[in-house]
């Protein structure tokens, strides 16, 4: 070897040795503050409710050596991270380290305005990429995540200097129980996934007990069957040390037949456990009562706890071996607990250090009074030199990395498809069919996405003219066999319908990653998912969780209700329009007609996009209560059900009453003593049983209502704000119902449960007949599912013939 080169290998392995010895330092700095944060908040931050806070010290402290590599070292600015919820005080630790997050908010952590109890996009200060806290939606999200950075890719989109990132998740071992995690993981597959990372911390222990043996070997083969590479980080450098001396081999696979059970509670235990067991088991071997002879106690137990997950040497060969895009599972044995003094009990899972221990805890890390906070303090290298490191780490180099993107223009009006009779499914299809003609900006951003179920909810048209993205062009084998198809559906990465199987948990995951691709990408797209309506409970945690994160998107739930007759009570939904209601970050509309529903796509795209940057054209001052300024996602819910279109031509009063929530289609008389309220579907029957009754009652009104969730939302908000000395907050329901008579009755009508609409009462003090569907349905027709559950026009009759014989008592 050339001096020259001499001399470079000797300045890289001097520089490599720095930065272990730095890392080593912070790794303790990273537990002691994780550690004292949660202590912190449980025994010395008042109580004033009784409650224990929590914080989950032992499964933090399982991670710290992988978050450290990975934060402080391995990850880059692209990269994207789903931290194990369980993690959080070790995130905000190392957010902290790197000046992302305050004490303040450590000394606050899991208390209002604190750093949350686990990490979260829109309530915590630092630099979360992901929300997690619903176990394994963290994880699959780096995957949908993944395919939609392929999609921006691949469409030439990321913007100018940014390069594509790994999607990391640091999965907790009982998190693999979760479904989700492998329909994400057969997903994934299917689209060839590249540029994801699951590290995985297999400590063995969950809530409630110690994980079955072997579960490594089913995760192994389950990741290689799909494509994955399989990293495993067992051994960390000593025991791989004490392997190769005499006695070794059998001192590993003694190691490796340990039921998981016995080897936590030896970690436990202690030394003396740890002798007993391999004297009794191994003291005829050769080498292995030398070893122990000349071993102390405390070396002893760093040697038996010597996994390659708490081993940085070991982690950082891994993660650096790894210089291609293959997904990438790493399996990295951790002791829940390590280095806490609860390392290995089976029920330190919620376990917290009491005062003593802390004490402790604190000699040994060398921290006085008042300088639990302080980055440095009790560290063997000058804090100039740890902060320096810190300054140069490349995942931090470029601050917050929450990228902008400005709005896609939208046009002046959506168009309205011809026709006499139309059911809302089928408008909506030609409207995207039609949207899908034009090479217009709005266009080429949309993207849509269905699982199985994209020619059921009438999404052909646009696929057909858009086309399947995938990350290769295929062959459209009928199509070459030039058999006849209605469907002409090209694959290829110009294609911008994303198909999925049927795993509603994954739609709405990659509507997540999809509608967050303008902070995490720099890409504005507007997402729509399709699936039928009664099956978005199916999916509904991970709805939940796309909301929790801000993430922007429509979806489109239809078939609903009992009027998707012939197929029975399986797919017959009851309770979504309550879920529309109950959902943060979900504004939700069940229109009627075609004109309703092209008004309303038109606003809800505009709500995709909007923030404090960009408020939207109509968000009109006062309109907080309904996220107005500052945008969310849209749930519509349709019908297959065709209905005998209005003959009219929206104008801007109307079309805001209709976004607003609610309009009279057939406005009262003054003071009038009763009117039909309707939703959705029963537009028809409603309208049928208003004629009849118009005959008898003249200056009777028929109420379209929309949106219930907006029209309930801001009259609940004027309510609080009168409460709060704002006399004249009103509110447009009340506006609505101001011309009838104060004892008017009100009968609600709607093909989901009448809750959605029996509210209305309450608005005025009106007198209310509530209709609905409160169980399961059953096959059948249209007529007479609708009689049978008493949504028709003669079940409408009938209650307000009931309603004003009560007023009149």
């Amino acid at each position: 070897m050339s001096t020259a080169r001499a001399t470079r290998a000797e300045a890289a392995e001097t520089a490599r040795r720095h930065r272990l010895r730095c890392l080593e330092e912070l790794q303790r700095k990273v537990l002691w503050l994780s550690s004292w944060t949660i202590h912190n908040a449980n025994h010395l931050r008042p109580s004033r409710d009784g409650l224990k806070v929590g914080g989950h010290q032992a499964s933090s402290a399982s991670l710290a050596t992988l978050m450290t590599a990975l934060y402080f070292h391995v990850l880059r600015p692209e990269d994207r991270v789903a931290v194990k919820p369980h993690a959080s005080p070790v995130f905000h630790a190392i957010q902290y380290l790197l000046g992302n997050q305050s004490r303040d908010k450590l000394e606050g952590f899991r208390a209002l305005g604190g750093a949350q109890s686990y990490p979260s996009r829109t309530k915590d200060a630092d630099d979360v990429d992901f929300s997690t806290g619903s176990v394994g939606l963290g994880v699959a999200m780096t995957s949908f995540a993944s395919l939609v950075q392929d999609y921006v890719e691949l469409k030439g989109l990321l913007p100018e200097g940014r390069r594509p990132g790994r999607m990391v998740a640091l999965v907790g071992d009982a998190e693999l129980d979760e479904g989700n995690v492998y329909e994400a993981l057969l997903e994934g597959w299917k689209h060839d996934l590249r540029n994801v990372w699951w590290v995985i911390d297999y400590n063995r222990q969950s809530l409630d007990s110690v994980v079955t043996d072997r579960l490594f070997g089913q995760i192994d083969k389950l990741f290689d069957s799909m494509g994955w590479r399989v990293v495993a980080l067992k051994y960390g450098k000593k025991l791989q040390a004490a392997f190769a001396e005499p006695g070794g081999e059998a001192l590993r696979r003694w190691i490796d037949d340990c039921p998981n059970s016995l080897y936590s509670a030896l970690v436990f235990s202690g030394a003396a456990a740890w002798r007993r067991h391999l004297l009794a088991d191994l003291g005829g071997e050769p080498g292995i009562r030398a070893l122990l002879e000349r071993t102390g106690d405390a070396e002893l137990e760093a040697l038996m706890t010597n996994l390659a997950g708490h081993d940085l040497e070991a982690v950082l060969e891994a993660f650096e071996s790894i210089d291609d895009d293959r997904p990438t599972c790493f399996i990295a044995y951790t002791i829940k607990g390590f280095g806490l003094p609860f390392a290995g009990h089976k029920d330190n899972h919620a376990g917290l250090m009491n005062v003593e221990q802390m004490a402790e805890f604190r000699r040994r890390n060398r921290i006085g009074d008042g300088e639990e906070w302080e980055p440095f303090t009790g560290l063997d290298l000058p804090a100039e030199e740890l902060r320096a490191f810190l300054d140069s780490v490349p995942f931090n180099a470029e601050g917050r990395r929450r990228h902008k993107a400005e709005p896609v223009p939208l046009p002046a009006d959506f168009p309205v498809p011809a026709g006499g009779t139309m059911s809302t499914q089928e408008g909506f299809g030609k409207i995207l069919a039609e949207l899908a003609r034009e090479d217009t900006p709005l266009a080429s951003r949309l993207v849509t996405t269905s699982p199985d179920v994209t020619v059921s909810t009438n999404l052909g048209g646009w696929v057909n003219r858009r086309g399947i993205f995938d990350r290769r062009p295929r062959e459209d084998v009928f199509r070459e066999e030039k058999v006849v198809s209605a469907q002409r559906w090209s694959m290829s990465p110009d294609g911008q319908h994303i198909e999925l199987g049927i795993a509603e948990n994954n739609l709405f995951t990659l509507l997540a990653a999809l509608g967050l691709g303008h902070t995490l990408f720099g890409t504005r797209l507007l997402p729509i998912g399709t699936l039928y309506d009664p099956f978005i409970q199916r999916g509904l945690d991970a709805l939940n969780y796309a909301c929790y994160q801000d993430a922007r998107f429509i979806v489109v739930a239809t078939p609903s209700g009992i009027t998707l007759a012939p197929e029975g009570g399986a797919h017959q939904s009851i309770a979504t329009p309550l879920i529309g209601m109950a959902q943060d970050g979900l504004a939700s509309f069940e229109p009627a007609y075609v004109d309703e529903l092209a008004a309303i796509l038109r606003w809800s795209f505009d709500y995709l996009q909007r923030d404090e940057a960009h408020p939207g054209h109509d968000a009109l001052p006062g309109t907080d209560w309904l996220r107005d300024s500052k945008g969310g996602s849209v749930y519509l819910r349709l019908s297959t059900l065709p209905l005998a279109q209005p003959q009219r031509s929206l104008d801007a009063e109307l079309s805001a009453r209709i976004i607003t929530g609610g309009y009279w289609l057939k406005p009262p008389a003054e003071g009038c003593e009763l009117a039909i309220v309707y939703s959705g579907a029963v537009a028809g029957q409603a309208l049928d049983a208003w004629e009849q009754l118009a005959e008898e009652l003249p200056g009777a009104g028929l109420l379209a209502v929309t949106s219930a969730d907006r029209l309930n939302a801001e009259w609940s908000a004027s309510l609080q704000a009168r409460q709060q000395g704002h006399p004249r907050a009103e509110s447009h329901v009340e506006q609505l119902l101001a011309p009838l008579a104060a004892d008017a009755v009100l009968v609600t009508v709607l093909d989901g449960h009448p809750a959605t609409l029996g509210w209305l009462g309450s608005v005025r003090g009106h007198r209310v007949q509530a209709l609905g569907v409160e169980h399961f349905g059953q096959s059948g027709d249209v007529p007479d599912l609708h009689r049978h559950y008493r949504i028709d026009a003669e079940a409408i009759l009938d209650a307000c013939a009931a309603g004003l014989v009560a007023r009149c008592r």
